[in-house]
């Protein structure tokens, strides 16, 4: 248990804390809680191995602005952050802002320890991640026109009915494009597509 990485998470709510603390003790990692961001600041952790999971509307410091000073800081811990439902805006300005994923409430905890996973096995290889960009740009590359327009959209955020707005096409349309970006990209969720347009500067690459 010594060598298992700290978890360290951070929601106001006291249930879901406790919650959480109690999944990841009993996946075996070590979990630290806190109330605030302001909180975890304070205590800023110096292990070598571990992982921050955040809610981005908090009290005081939300999850954006813990993001941004954890960036300026250079904080080594990959961050998960946990959205309310319609938060997706925000939680693609989190993926920007560097965090590793984020997930919607309600989760589903196997869910929840596959991102904790993936962020504590993140390879830091520069040349893996050469490798993986060239491999998502060969793959937005293979999208049609309105496809890349229509995946445009999702990362920014928006809804089917807002995409379908901008491109003057029906909400019933984008659900078919969306379908076929996430084929033709591989990507299991909105999160991972998320992930893979910031790999690959997207859509300031095309």
């Amino acid at each position: 248990m010594s060598d298992a990485p700290t978890i360290h998470v951070i929601d106001d709510d006291d249930a879901a804390r406790d919650s959480l603390q109690f999944l990841l003790e009993t996946a075996g990692h070590r979990a630290h809680t806190y109330e605030t961001a302001e909180s975890f600041m304070s205590q800023l952790p110096r292990e070598e191995n571990g992982c921050v999971i955040t809610d981005v509307r908090m009290p005081g410091m939300s999850g954006i602005e813990l993001l941004k000073m954890l960036k300026a800081r250079e904080f080594p811990f990959p961050v998960i952050v946990i959205t309310g439902h319609g938060d997706i805006p925000l939680a693609v300005e989190a993926m920007r802002e560097g965090a590793s994923d984020f997930l919607e409430k309600p989760y589903n905890d196997e869910a929840l320890l596959q991102s904790i996973a993936r962020a504590l096995g993140a390879s830091k290889s520069a040349a893996k991640t050469d490798e993986a960009k060239a491999e998502i740009l060969r793959r937005i590359g293979e999208l049609s026109g309105r496809e890349t327009e229509v995946m445009a959209g999702l990362v920014a955020g928006k809804s089917n009915k807002v995409i379908a707005i901008d491109l003057e096409i029906s909400p019933r349309t984008v659900e078919i494009y969306r379908a076929n970006v996430m084929s033709k990209m591989n990507a299991d969720s909105l999160p991972a597509l998320v992930r893979m347009a910031i790999a690959a500067g997207f859509p300031e690459s095309r």
